[in-house]
């Protein structure tokens, strides 16, 4: 492509930046991530869930993850904040006897003491106190997060110096947190993994999904950062970053 078709396609990809639920099909092959950290954050759940046990998935996104894993409908609840993802859930997991209520992962959950037999969290907001309040005694939480350090080399790339969208993400403090509310750390893990992009296109509508990482980006702001970043790719033939991830099972013993 030349100067004003890469401008245009770049702005193409802008405006089509949105998602329904968590889906990131519109990129799919364009990019990878993900796929060679050190667990499978389902394996891990399924070590801990069998299907007579209460579940409960916290920002659930649009559900997609949650039902993936096949548990008994009755025996399900998930929460979601983000009016699309909410909307979604109510036509998707509702119907289907699934226990769905609107709620920031955040504050308070909408649930009663000792609700559940296991807690999980992919990505999403975590109130550690209101985990261990809604945990039965033997009940475990199970959580795979993004952490404070991740996609910072994007963001340089196209943004230069910006600050850390949740400087408390890392593990070793996420494992205090818990422990203060009484929760026995099981298992933890933390992982720095290659992100890598094969179309600068594909990186502005990342940029542009992901706005917490990337405030502010827009194309037409962001040009020269841009161009400099398709002469990497043809450089290099990718544009590379690290995503930062931690897994951590921690299990509530009174």
């Amino acid at each position: 492509m030349n100067h004003n078709e890469l401008i245009a396609h770049w702005r193409a990809e802008e405006a089509a930046a949105h998602i329904h639920g968590w889906d990131f099909s519109h990129i799919e092959g364009r990019y990878a991530e993900e796929d060679d950290l050190p667990w499978d954050y389902a394996s891990v759940i399924c070590e801990y869930l069998s299907p007579d046990k209460r579940l409960l998935d916290i920002d659930t996104g649009g559900g997609e993850f949650l039902l993936s894993l096949g548990h008994p409908h009755g025996m399900t609840a998930a929460t979601e904040n983000y009016p699309p993802n909410v909307a979604l859930c109510r036509e998707t997991l509702a119907p289907l006897g699934i226990d769905f209520r609107q709620a920031d992962g955040a504050g308070a959950l909408p649930f009663e003491d000792a609700a559940f037999d296991m807690v999980i969290n992919r990505h999403g907001d975590f109130n550690a106190r209101e985990i261990a309040r809604v945990l039965r005694p033997g009940g475990v939480f199970v959580t795979q997060q993004v952490g404070v350090e991740n996609d910072r080399e994007l963001v340089r790339l196209l943004l230069g110096d910006t600050p850390l969208p949740f400087p408390e993400q890392y593990l070793q403090k996420a494992e205090k947190t818990f422990t203060s509310v009484g929760l026995t750390v099981l298992r933890g893990e933390e992982s720095f993994r290659p992100i890598r992009f094969y179309d600068v296109g594909a990186l502005v509508w990342f940029a542009r999904i992901i706005e917490w990482e990337f405030p502010g980006f827009a194309v037409d702001s962001c040009l020269d950062r841009l161009m400099a970043a398709q002469r990497v790719l043809e450089e290099q033939g990718c544009i590379e970053g690290r995503i930062h991830r931690f897994l951590l099972a921690a299990k509530k013993t009174m």
